[in-house]
């Protein structure tokens, strides 16, 4: 949209927020973006009312004060003077900015209140289970702002099974770091998605979001035996991605860099071999969390791994319906259609397997 400004009329844009939608479907159709011309002063406030919600990145004059913030961390950490900047992204989930520097281009990440653990959570992986598994923060700041260094690479979308299976095995090397060391990751804000917890999230959703479904009261009603039939099967609670399909690792099939952790959460992590493998064939996924569920029982003899990813897979769509309705109640109601739809998906999924 930067791009498109910039060829058709002449003029530079920041895109600030989402105005309006038509969207029949989800992901299509017709939307109006909020763009800014030009600098504003500092604490412009061009609506009448503010909303509560709106991120600080989304107002004008927003994603100014976060690049001067950006430049003046740079130059301190030696980085010289910011040559150009270039923005990637802006929605109710992030703001990504891609900063030029004499030493080589730096990212500006911008997150939300309930994304705030995200840097706390890089910095701890990075000096538990090793830098180059997830990307080095440089420096974090008030309102969610981070710098992160470049990874060389792509977005592995449209990954190979054995990407995928190499990407679930980064993941586990972090989980084993984690374990024993859970109260560290939730004194930083991490959320705590443990039976109990969750219990009581994913039933509020339903009573909320589910129209009276008899099948989803039921399988809320039974989720606290389920879940402890989980627990017997022996793999420990650990730091789950959240979100771990292959666009959230960046490289090369040989070296990959796992990104976007803002999802993240303390519980099972039999959530996440169950990301990485949806939308693949059958057989693909069956091998995938065979070798998933070889790397636990090595770590954890005894375990029975698969049992607990097949009594998690309704769980897995309830917590999915559970994120996104977290997502409306902290956003403003005119960028409700980025994830409305998201909500009735995934309570329908959870009986309803495809």
């Amino acid at each position: 949209m930067v791009r498109g400004a910039r060829e058709r009329y002449g003029v530079d844009v920041t895109i600030l927020r989402l105005l309006a939608a038509e969207r029949p479907v989800p992901h299509g159709g017709p939307v109006t973006y909020l763009a800014q011309v030009g600098e504003a002063l500092d604490g412009y406030r061009p609506d009448p009312v503010a909303h509560p919600h709106r991120a600080p990145y989304a107002w004008p004059g927003g994603p100014a004060a976060s690049l001067r913030w950006a430049a003046r961390v740079l130059t301190d950490l030696g980085y010289g003077a910011v040559s150009d900047v270039e923005q990637h992204r802006t929605w109710n989930l992030s703001a990504i900015w891609r900063l030029g520097t004499p030493r080589g281009p730096v990212w500006l990440k911008q997150v939300p209140r309930f994304f705030a653990h995200e840097a706390a959570v890089l910095a701890w992986i990075a000096d538990r289970a090793g830098e180059r598994l997830v990307p080095p923060l440089l420096a974090a700041g008030d309102d969610g702002r981070a710098l992160l260094a470049h990874v060389e690479g792509d977005d592995l979308y449209g990954a190979g099974i054995a990407t995928r299976d190499a990407i679930a095995a980064d993941m586990h090397r972090i989980q084993l770091a984690t374990l024993d060391n859970e109260a560290e990751l939730l004194a930083t804000g991490v959320p705590d998605l443990r039976a109990a917890p969750l219990c009581d999230w994913v039933a509020g959703v339903v009573t909320r979001h589910g129209g009276g479904d008899t099948g989803l009261r039921a399988l809320v009603d039974d989720l606290p035996a389920r879940l402890s039939t989980v627990e017997s099967c022996g793999l420990p609670d650990t730091l789950v991605h959240g979100d771990l399909h292959p666009g959230n690792a960046r490289g090369t099939s040989e070296r990959r860099t796992l990104i976007d952790w803002g999802d993240s959460f303390i519980g099972h992590p039999a959530f996440d071999i169950l990301r990485l493998t949806e939308g693949v064939a059958s057989a693909d996924a069956t091998h995938l969390i065979g070798a998933w569920a070889a790397r636990w029982r090595e770590a954890v003899p005894g375990c029975d791994p698969e049992r607990a990813v097949e009594l998690l897979r309704p769980v897995a769509a309830l917590r999915m319906a559970a994120v996104y309705a977290n997502f409306i109640d902290n956003i403003e109601p005119s960028e409700h259609p980025y994830h409305a739809a998201d909500i009735p998906a995934c309570l329908s999924a959870a009986v309803s397997p495809p």
